[in-house]
């Protein structure tokens, strides 16, 4: 990276309403609801630009904000129906988008692969201010969708590790993504973090509580276990789902490096999840010696054995004989049952 860190900007969690596709019974009125999905966020981002200030330089948008989740749909209706390819049409208006308004703009999104054909993965990527895409993040956890954990071996072969954990350097700090309830999972942060990741993007749709939510007490143990700042963007209301509208509506946040909440926003669309990170005193919090700096502290080489033993979830459950397995939904089910058996014969759930 050539160009000057910043050594504090403004985040925002962007909380806007998602209106589903899943009303949708084709691709010909899905894709012009995802274009104007589009067309809104790009207001929203203008107008909190105005509100804002020049500060702004970080825009992080909710899960599948363009679509909504797929809502019965069998792979191969969902991939034609609300699936994005990663140079497509969509990316192009949100990359044109990131550039008007000079932002580095994280997304997330069903995308396409050309290498797997027939499938999609939950992925989250970044543009920056010039329009390049310069992350692209799959979902590595996930109950009912692909990941690339079911076709492991020929994702390594494309993509390699760093492919798999991608961290972007850039001037305003080494931004890396987690989908949805992943930030749930330690391991995914981590290793992120062991690759020099210090602002988590986290996109994500989620519970709207008064209480304290799962992904909200994770949010802040993957920030002080990390030392990284994370960047959470939920949903304000989600349109056409047989769900009552407001279910996952508000709490976007931010949480700094030591585990504390620096802002939330209320339910409703709202840019008001914003506020100025610390890069510097992050930078000089990491690099400082002592009990608090806990990722100097962390001798990941204990843990690596245990790991390789406990393997449960069995990895290429849709790639066989060097072609891609479209799966019925029910494949998910019976991929958990699995687990749940294998838990059993080593006494995890005894």
């Amino acid at each position: 990276m050539t160009q000057a860190r910043l050594d504090r900007y403004t985040a925002l969690a962007l909380q806007v309403d998602c209106e589903c596709v899943h009303m949708d019974s084709n691709s010909a009125s899905s894709r012009p609801r995802m274009m104007a999905a589009i067309a809104r966020i790009d207001e929203n981002i203008r107008g909190a630009k105005k509100w804002i200030g020049a500060s702004l330089q970080l825009v992080v948008l909710p899960e599948y904000v363009l679509t909504g989740p797929p809502w019965g749909e069998s792979i191969p209706e969902w991939v034609e129906k609300a699936t994005i390819a990663p140079d497509g049409p969509e990316v192009e208006a949100l990359a044109r988008m990131a550039e008007r308004h000079g932002v580095y703009l994280a997304v997330n999104a069903y995308e396409s692969d050309r290498h797997f054909p027939g499938l999609y993965f939950q992925g989250s990527f970044v543009l920056d201010p010039a329009g390049k895409r310069i992350l692209s993040y799959r979902r590595l956890i996930s109950m009912f969708a692909p990941t690339p954990h079911d076709v492991w071996d020929r994702y390594l072969d494309i993509y390699g590790l760093d492919g798999v954990f991608p961290v972007a350097d850039t001037p305003i700090g080494r931004l890396a993504a987690i989908a949805s309830e992943e930030i749930l999972y330690p391991e995914v942060a981590r290793c992120h973090a062991i690759r020099g990741a210090n602002v988590l993007l986290h996109s994500s749709s989620e519970v709207g509580a008064a209480t304290l939510t799962p992904k909200q007490i994770a949010r802040r143990a993957r920030a002080l276990e990390n030392l990284a700042f994370v960047v959470s963007a939920n949903n304000a209301r989600l349109i056409g789902m047989e769900i009552p509208i407001d279910s996952a509506n508000g709490g976007s946040d931010i949480i700094d490096y030591l585990g504390r909440q620096l802002i939330q926003a209320s339910p409703g669309a709202s840019c008001t999840a914003a506020t100025m990170l610390d890069m510097a005193g992050l930078r000089a919090y990491r690099s400082a010696s002592g009990m608090g700096n806990l990722l100097s502290r962390q001798a990941l080489g204990l843990f690596a054995d245990s790991y390789a033993q406990a393997d449960i979830r069995r990895q290429n459950g849709l790639w066989k004989d060097g072609k891609v397995i479209v799966p019925e939904r029910s494949y998910f089910a019976q991929a958990q049952a699995d687990v749940l058996a294998r838990m059993a014969e080593r006494g995890l759930t005894s």
